[in-house]
């Protein structure tokens, strides 16, 4: 098993989809904010009207920001690595060489989650860092107790948002199709859209990290965000189970 995540950790580490997802939900990011923070500096009156709550150079309205652009762009990148992780097999063919491994096909498929999981913990933690710099940069001061717990609820969002983003995995398998991945994660923001939209809130998973962030934690409930986390361990067991019983003429 520790070579199956040694192995499958050195395929996202060399892998162009990882690099680019990592910079695009890091480095994507802070561009952003930095966009924001200039535009509201410079009186944009557009800037901060579209702004909101993050048109405000302050810490708050820095957090704010961050909460907007993470809660809709980390499920895409989430789901995009997940579908390379496992579409890739079938596409590129290697998914006949690991029949032969002296290891069962279901402990190959736990090992790419586990390495997705490790991942996106040091996506999210290198994210809030990277806010936290920047915030120190524009002389916002010293953060206090309500900025560290708008930190962390940053880092609970990425978390969160990445195992609303699991499904992705057993789309992928099933259909044998990066592509189809793709789409599925597409699928997941559009419906995690218009279940918000519904009123669904904080009882749709797919909605319910975003929902929570972006209220300070009063929007959705424990037993809430608990459900992102059932949603998320199912359908890793369901992955490993799919995986199990694939078959080389299916």
């Amino acid at each position: 098993m520790r070579l199956a995540i040694q192995v499958e950790a050195l395929k996202l580490r060399h892998s162009l989809v990882g690099a680019i997802a990592t910079l695009a939900m890091v480095a994507g990011v802070l561009a952003l904010l930095g966009g924001i923070t200039a535009g509201v500096a410079n009186g944009n009156p557009q800037m901060i009207a579209q702004a909101g709550p993050a048109g405000v150079l302050d810490w708050p309205g820095l957090l704010a920001g961050a909460t907007q652009i993470t809660a809709v762009s980390s499920l895409l990148g989430f789901g995009v690595v997940l579908a390379w992780l496992f579409g890739r097999e079938f596409t590129d063919g290697t998914i006949t060489g690991l029949f032969a491994l002296p290891i069962r096909l279901s402990r190959i498929a736990l090992a790419k989650l586990g390495v997705y999981a490790l991942w996106a913990v040091l996506v999210g933690f290198a994210a809030v860092v990277g806010i936290l710099i920047l915030g120190l940069a524009m002389g916002y001061g010293s953060p206090g107790a309500r900025v560290w717990a708008g930190l962390g609820r940053l880092i609970l969002v990425e978390i969160l948002t990445a195992a609303v983003a699991v499904p992705v995995a057993w789309i992928a398998t099933v259909t044998r199709s990066v592509l189809a991945g793709v789409g599925g994660t597409i699928a997941l923001v559009v419906l995690a859209q218009i279940g918000a939209l519904a009123g669904a809130g904080g009882w749709l998973p797919l909605a319910a990290p975003a929902l929570w962030a972006m209220s300070d934690g009063a929007g959705v409930g424990a037993i809430q965000l608990a459900l992102v986390l059932v949603l998320a361990l199912g359908f890793a067991a369901l992955v490993c189970a799919t995986w199990s019983r694939l078959q080389l003429d299916r």
